[in-house]
């Protein structure tokens, strides 16, 4: 593979980012439709299932941590009653308490990931561990030929939508790859999930509003190049996608018993007959 294989090379969408909704969820043109409509984020879509507990009591802490660290967030939310300004501040306090630091370390290492499968220098200025993280994932991911990388798909049948990392080559099979920069214990069933979902979409232009099928993924297996950050340390790991995909099915279950509302359930009161 070279920096002009056409398969790796960005493509005209990715320049022209593709328009999104106040939630921020992708707008794409269904099949046989003319307007585009809200496709859900594929990791939204499947975390209806998993246990946010932990992360949000996290994130309560980093809030009050931020407040105390900035005391002018609590001083301008004493007589504030408005929820957007309320949003607004407690996510200052985030920002104070540098609770984004590791989703933004997570987005700064698939940027320099994808210099080295485009196989190019890195860039000058980076740090010591950013290099240690990169000779371990140029080390890790040797066996594996980049086909793909970061384009954007759908699932039409669940209206579902996301960019996988990369699809790969090993041993003559195509496999979705993702790149996970931190834990993937608490998260495993949520990856295999995400992951089926991803071998079971095609790849859409927003821009000629085109899809194409991807090639042949396998359906049954993807894999995982686990990077934690700062480690120097780069795994990778196979994922049984197989049965991430029969706990999709769950999960739109979920969603739409979610959807029901009091009018599909409540009726007015009377004595029976």
């Amino acid at each position: 593979m070279t920096d002009t294989d056409p398969a790796v090379v960005p493509r005209a969408e990715r320049l022209v980012p593709i328009e999104r909704d106040r939630y921020g969820r992708p707008k794409v043109v269904p099949p046989g439709g003319t307007k585009p409509v809200a496709y859900s984020r594929c990791t939204t879509f499947i975390k209806c299932i998993e246990d946010t507990s932990t992360l949000e009591k996290w994130g309560k802490r980093m809030v009050l941590m931020g407040a105390m660290l900035d005391p002018s967030i609590t001083e301008r939310a004493a007589w504030e009653s408005d929820r957007e300004t309320l949003d607004g501040l407690a996510e200052e306090a985030l920002v104070a308490a540098k609770a984004h630091e590791k989703r933004d370390k997570g987005t700064h290492l698939h940027a320099l990931s994808e210099i080295v499968d485009r196989v190019t220098s890195l860039p000058g200025g980076i740090s010591d561990k950013d290099r240690a993280d990169m000779r371990a994932y140029r080390s890790a991911t040797g066996d594996l030929d980049v086909t793909h990388i970061e384009q954007f798909t759908v699932l039409d049948e669940f209206k579902v939508a996301g960019t996988p990392d990369r699809l790969v080559q090993v041993g003559g099979r195509t496999y979705i790859a993702d790149l996970k920069t931190g834990r993937v214990d608490y998260g495993a069933l949520t990856i295999a999930m995400q992951l089926a979902v991803y071998s079971r979409s095609v790849f859409y232009d927003h821009l000629t509003l085109t899809r194409e099928p991807l090639p042949d993924v396998d359906q049954d297996r993807a894999v995982v190049i686990h990077l934690p950050s700062g480690s120097g340390r780069c795994e990778l790991h196979w994922v049984d996608i197989a049965q991430g995909w029969e706990k999709v099915g769950l999960a739109r279950e979920v969603r739409q018993a979610r959807n029901l509302k009091q009018r599909h359930l409540f009726e007015p009161f009377g004595v029976a007959s």
